[in-house]
């Protein structure tokens, strides 16, 4: 489309302007204009400007240090990054300030609209031209001559413009670099984040890797035990099944001769009967006097004295906390030094090493009295002295 039929109406040429205009000055653009990497332009002194509040330290041109720097673009706080030519090194676009050109060479031929100029409220035909310092308002001549501020301190309009455009720019040059250093904190404060999540996640894995250790520890020990009590269970048992065996050997025995002098009585022959009674009679009291088998003492079947006493080491385990940090130790200290009579500041608790009680678990292994039998016996040996 030519300039022609941008121009023909007011809507399009205001949307035109609008699109010229530099998002720093907010006036429009003024040659050279440079574009920036993400495609959005700006006046180049306007450019300098910002990069030169987020840089305060950048080496200008000429000088002998060579550096770069970088600063973020007003419209989509995309970050530039510049060389050691500044914005001197950003590509100008050309083709905004062709557009530039027609736009004012086009508007230079339109005759000049009331309305496109602010006009004063209380003289509807005069321009607003000066400005009233004393005020702080832009009014016009007339009003000065004979209206409301014929007593005031005026300034022409134009170096009042400049002045306050000029410190607007500078407002905008310390808005922009404080938001980038607000952006800075925002990254610091996001990577915290990260590392927080990180180092939490490893705390997590180091601790259940130590209480996973623990378990570990724990099942051994139980299976230890475990084995003691079976090896004695198993050594009092077969002493049993002996003694039950030798008792049924001489149980056979003893009916086998009940059934020979049974026979015995039964002879009716005098001679027949005397010529073996003798020996039954004989060999019925060897075997009696001869069968006394061993016995097992009252309790022998008693299990006690394989009890652990677990009640430490879960006091132990209740106890359990992580180590404070040597900050928080400070701060107790101060408390205690200063008396300090409001509530104790609460920190991490002293951490209590795993495998510290563990060693404590002791099994009191059965002991035999003088006559074979099983002697109880409440006290705990250390771990050296029980029985392997």
């Amino acid at each position: 489309l030519s300039s022609s039929l941008i121009l023909r109406d007011g809507s399009p040429m205001e949307s035109l302007e609008k699109q010229l205009l530099c998002p720093i000055c907010l006036e429009m653009f003024s040659k050279p204009v440079v574009i920036l990497p993400c495609q959005h332009n700006l006046c180049r002194k306007c450019a300098n400007d910002i990069f030169q509040a987020a840089n305060p330290y950048w080496q200008s041109r000429g000088s002998s240090i060579i550096s770069g720097g970088r600063f973020r673009c007003p419209t989509c706080r995309h970050e530039v990054l510049l060389d050691r030519h500044g914005v001197y090194g950003l590509q100008r676009n050309l083709l905004v300030e062709n557009i530039i050109d027609i736009y004012k060479q086009e508007f230079s031929s339109r005759p000049l609209k009331k309305g496109e100029h602010p006009m004063c409220k209380e003289h509807e035909d005069e321009r607003i031209n000066i400005y009233c310092v004393t005020c702080e308002v832009p009014t016009c001549s007339m009003c000065k001559v004979f209206g409301a501020h014929k007593d005031c301190e005026v300034a022409p309009l134009q170096s009042i413009f400049q002045g306050q455009k000029s410190e607007l720019n500078n407002c905008i040059s310390m808005l922009v670099a404080g938001n980038d250093r607000i952006q800075t904190i925002i990254s610091q404060l996001e990577d915290s984040c990260r590392s927080t999540e990180e180092n939490s996640e490893a705390a997590k894995q180091e601790l259940c890797a130590r209480f996973d250790a623990f378990a570990a520890l724990l099942e051994e020990k139980k299976t230890e035990l475990l084995g003691r009590i079976t090896r004695e269970q198993e050594d009092k048992t077969g002493f049993v099944q002996g003694l039950i065996h030798k008792y049924k050997e001489q149980l056979e025995k003893s009916s086998r001769l009940v059934e020979t002098a049974i026979q015995a009585m039964e002879e009716t022959g005098g001679a027949a009967f005397l010529m073996n009674a003798k020996q039954l009679i004989k060999t019925i009291v060897e075997a009696s006097k001869g069968g006394r088998l061993e016995k097992i003492e009252q309790g022998y079947e008693n299990m006690d004295a394989f009890t652990v006493s677990l009640e430490h080491l879960a006091d132990a385990v209740r106890a359990l906390d992580f180590e404070p940090d040597e900050e928080d130790e400070f701060y107790e200290e101060v408390e205690e030094d200063t008396g300090d009579t409001e509530p104790e500041r609460v920190v991490a608790g002293r951490a209590i090493p795993l495998c510290t009680s563990i060693s404590s678990i002791t099994v009191e292994p059965p002991q035999t009295g003088d006559d074979g039998g099983l002697m109880k016996s409440h006290s705990l040996p250390s771990p050296s002295a029980a029985p392997q």
